[in-house]
């Protein structure tokens, strides 16, 4: 499985009640009911208050890296993609998920 895990930063000025930063947030929020290759889904608004915390985030996994390059183009991430490329800057990390044991 494959964790594919996105950090989101506002452009200087942009608010969290912008109107494209709302439209972005739900275009984003539809995809865990809209692409079958996600496994798991989870975005929200970060809430703490600290100079180097990102301000949205995605958490989520998909099967293998062909899961992976679907969901990145399926038409529906792509459109969510585009409003956020208007307002925000994002890191990406994308890493297996592995069993691991304690003790």
């Amino acid at each position: 499985m494959i964790r594919h895990l996105v950090l989101f930063k506002l452009n200087e000025g942009v608010q969290r009640d912008d109107p494209r930063v709302v439209e972005g947030v739900r275009a984003f929020e539809a995809l865990g009911d809209t692409i079958k290759e996600l496994r798991s889904w989870e975005c929200a608004w970060n809430i703490t208050d600290r100079p180097i915390a990102y301000d949205y985030a995605i958490n989520s996994a998909v099967d293998d890296t062909d899961a992976l390059r679907r969901y990145l183009e399926h038409p529906a991430h792509q459109a969510g993609v585009a409003l956020w490329r208007e307002f925000a800057t994002w890191v990406i990390a994308d890493y297996e998920i592995r069993a691991t044991t304690t003790g």
